[in-house]
């Protein structure tokens, strides 16, 4: 099984309500728009330059092969980038880089550079969304030196035209066959029934990448990355979840907030938070929440669309098993119907959380009977 690590950054598709959706305000269609990108090649390879390990593993020949070109200083900016933005604050590069740069229209390595040297409409455009974050900001600040001398550094080796001669025709074939299969899926007004609010657009624009594995992320907009390699069923599903974050509005829910903060007492749920693989994300409680709450939705509504998968197998794999209170919220759509019929999930959560179906050993022990089912 390929095993996805989605991310989500901060930035929200969905203006979250607590109403079930009129008919004035769904969609009945959804649009698809399938395309490479060099910009976010280029913020995807940015991992793979600072020489992480993890990425190596997916990536060995193309370090070897670019790295060799790059001078000592060079190399050291790369390293840094991932010091500063992983080491120190939890975060990933392509993840981080990618949303903030979504942001602004950047088509080559000449136009990165200049976003670096000027990048107030960079911070105009993502101050006008409610997720600007002014530590992650400074975090981008102290990170465009170092920026700036991989663009170059790129520049200098022609990355671009290695990607346009390398990367660019084996994208275009993937694209190809995705875009043929995709208009078959009529997702968005499954996830607006599923959410009970709207989805900015029905456009939905998926970003084939060479440099992004093993990660699918979420960017501005009704956008997201994905690897050109990943099976259709992949691409479906990375489209169905990115849609989805936020699943709820915690800012205009007090209520919820308050539910969902109680899980800092449930001992099995914190471990999963305090003790993965940092390179997965999800490294604060708030984010492994959302995430899982979404990993939850997507497999109830690629269901619909007769494009599940083998549930047991995928969470026992995700993340190596972090995603625990996805396996609970899974298992309670299965026991009551989510869905049918529609009841908006945000306040399908408060009511179970209300129930006291997260409280005390709940979380675990559904847990330990989810994949005890799948036990021959």
């Amino acid at each position: 099984m390929i095993r996805i690590r989605r991310l989500f950054v901060a930035l929200a598709l969905v203006v979250m309500g607590s109403s079930i959706l009129s008919a004035q305000t769904r969609h009945a269609t959804t649009d698809w728009d399938v395309r490479p990108s060099f910009k976010f090649d280029v913020l995807c390879a940015l991992n793979v330059l600072s020489a992480d390990p993890y990425y190596l593993e997916y990536y060995k020949a193309d370090y070897e092969r670019l790295s060799r070109q790059l001078k000592p200083e060079e190399l050291a900016a790369f390293a840094s980038l991932k010091h500063r933005i992983k080491d120190e604050n939890g975060g990933i590069i392509s993840a981080q880089l990618s949303l903030y740069f979504s942001a602004v229209e950047a088509d080559s390595l000449k136009d990165l550079i200049h976003v670096v040297d000027d990048s107030a409409a960079m911070k105009r455009n993502l101050q006008a969304t409610p997720y600007f974050d002014e530590d992650g900001w400074k975090l981008y600040e102290a990170s465009r030196p170092d920026l700036k001398t991989a663009f170059r550094a790129l520049q200098r080796i022609h990355f671009e035209a290695d990607w346009e001669k390398e990367i660019r025709p084996r994208v275009e074939e993937a694209r190809t066959k995705v875009a043929a299969d995709l208009p078959k899926y009529n997702i968005v007004p499954a996830i607006e029934s599923a959410l009970g609010t709207p989805l900015a657009s029905n456009h939905i624009t998926v970003y084939l990448l060479y440099y992004s594995e093993p990660h699918g992320i979420k960017i501005t907009g009704t956008r997201f990355l994905s690897h050109y390699s990943y099976p259709f069923r992949i691409v479906l599903h990375n489209a169905i979840h990115e849609m989805m974050h936020p699943p709820y509005d915690l800012a205009h829910d007090p209520a919820l907030r308050a539910d969902l903060n109680s899980l800092r007492s449930v001992p099995y749920f914190m471990n999963k938070v305090e003790h993965h693989d940092r390179s997965f994300g999800y490294n604060e409680r708030d984010g492994l929440v959302e995430e899982d709450c979404v990993q939850a939705l997507e497999e109830r509504i690629a269901e619909r669309f007769g494009m599940g998968q083998d549930p047991q197998k995928y969470w026992r794999e995700q993340d190596g098993g972090i995603h625990v209170f996805a396996v609970a919220l899974y298992s309670l759509f299965k026991e009551q119907h989510f869905g049918d019929p529609a009841e908006p999930f945000p306040a399908f959560l408060k009511r179970l959380f209300k129930e006291g179906k997260f409280s005390g050993d709940q979380i675990e022990d559904r847990n330990k009977a989810f994949f005890r089912a799948a036990t021959p």
